[in-house]
């Protein structure tokens, strides 16, 4: 079955406080927005349609960051969600297939749930997404007679008995294109907001003689965020939903409270990561790999055997292959560290590639920034870099290489030898001696003048 997605989009979000449009607002490291866009992708649709209205430009860039065949509309005048669907009316002209109407700011909708509201689309005219709410609160009721909706009362609209249902509208509908845009064209704005509901399509299905029928799911998928406390809500909806699946899977969390994932974590089983790790957008670690205490992980690949931190940080574009070791206070970036090579201690390596078994001593800089270009340090297999070197990019280092203690290299060093860069030692007989007593007598000469 053909399908697109329309996500709505366009609000402010005023109870948010923020110059950022709701949408925008990050959950596990992506906007809100992606996270819809996410879940609607497995679907494979045709089209994804965003409705955009507050701050377009940012949305529509937001949108194409994730999805650059992504149709972007605009909603000039907030009119409700009906009047936000139909934006997305001429981008859809000529679709034959069932439209999904999401919400960029309920992030959690499962792929799952997707699927079963487009197979229940298949069967009935208008599907709809509802939830048993806890606390039924101001959501609409979705009022049923057996398996058929018959229509959705706005809680402003309601009675007190309709007031008194339990099974809410999540807003999330499934419906023929072609249909959906027919049925939005017959709603009036006649309600207590003056807005033209989406809801209101049912109600007109059933007059029409058409079926309608709700899929329900659990009250967690609804989450809809309005302001910044339901922001920190859903982060830890999410957090504790991600760390679950992943003890699930295999991966042993020793303090599963203090471990930090982002919407796209990708973790290994038995893999072992310690307290206080954090892993931003991009992240991969492959199976049985240690990831100690205190690192930040973004953008990075992590291959078995390896070993990470504690303190390390892998930021984007990091790749570690087999048997790796990155340690205390270590940050890699943009560069390829391979099989069996180990930077143990207090050193940035970037813009580089360590070839398999070198050995990275403490303290060494690729200094690869010019203040316009970066430059590239290549690291041949078995070199040995001593502590405290400065790799002054470009620069190539050759298979089973060395560098001395404290050196700085500027040119390219062959295989199998060792380069010195230091100036001469010069040592002063008693120098020390004369030199601490002259500061010590300038200390007391201006201890006595103040």
């Amino acid at each position: 079955m053909n399908t697109s997605l329309i996500i709505l989009a366009a609000g402010k979000g005023t109870r948010m406080n923020s110059e950022l449009p709701k949408v925008l607002h990050p959950v596990a490291g992506d906007p809100m927005l992606v996270h819809a866009m996410a879940a609607g992708a497995t679907l494979e649709p045709q089209h994804t349609v965003v409705v955009a209205g507050h701050g377009a430009e940012a949305v529509t860039a937001a949108a194409h960051a994730y999805d650059e065949t992504a149709i972007v509309v605009v909603q000039s005048e907030q009119l409700g969600t009906a009047h936000a669907v139909d934006q997305a009316k001429n981008a859809l002209t000529g679709f034959e297939g069932i439209a999904i109407v999401l919400y960029g700011d309920t992030p959690f909708v499962s792929p799952e749930t997707l699927e079963r509201m487009v197979e229940a689309a298949q069967n009935v005219d208008v599907v709809v997404l509802g939830f048993e709410a806890a606390d039924p609160g101001r959501y609409g009721r979705l009022i049923l007679e057996g398996n058929s909706l018959e229509r959705i009362i706005e809680y402003k609209d309601a009675n007190e008995a309709e007031r008194a249902i339990t099974l809410c509208n999540s807003g999330v509908i499934a419906c023929n294109s072609a249909l959906l845009f027919d049925l939005i064209a017959a709603v009036d704005n006649n309600n207590a907001s003056g807005e033209y509901y989406l809801t209101d399509i049912v109600g007109l299905a059933r007059a029409r003689g058409l079926r309608a029928t709700a899929v329900t799911c659990d009250e967690a998928e609804t989450l809809g965020v309005n302001s910044r406390a339901q922001l920190a809500e859903a982060e830890a909806a999410f957090q504790a939903r991600a760390r679950a699946t992943l003890l699930e899977d295999g991966v042993t969390l020793q303090a599963p409270e203090t471990v930090y994932l982002a919407r796209d974590t990708v973790i290994g089983r038995d893999t072992l990561v310690e307290p206080n790790v954090v892993f931003g957008p991009g992240v991969t670690i492959e199976s049985g790999v240690v990831i100690r205490a205190f690192s930040h992980l973004e953008g990075c690949h992590v291959s078995q055997g390896a070993v990470v931190g504690p303190y390390a940080r892998l930021r984007p574009g990091a790749e570690l292959e087999e048997n790796t070791r990155v340690g205390n206070f270590v940050e890699i970036k943009n560069t390829v560290v391979a099989e069996g090579a180990k930077i143990n201690h207090l050193s940035y390596i970037g813009d580089a590639y360590v070839g398999a078994r070198a050995n990275i001593g403490a303290g060494t800089i690729t200094c690869n920034y010019d203040g316009v270009m970066k430059h590239h340090t290549h690291i041949g297999a078995n070199a040995f870099i001593g502590s405290n070197t400065m790799l002054v990019a470009p620069v190539h280092i050759g298979n089973g290489a060395m560098t001395g203690s404290g050196s700085v290299i500027t040119s390219d060093v062959e295989a199998d030898a060792l380069a010195l860069s230091r100036a001469p030692q010069v040592e002063k007989p008693g120098m020390a001696r004369k030199l601490m007593d002259i500061l010590k007598a300038k200390k007391a000469r201006q201890q006595r003048s103040s």
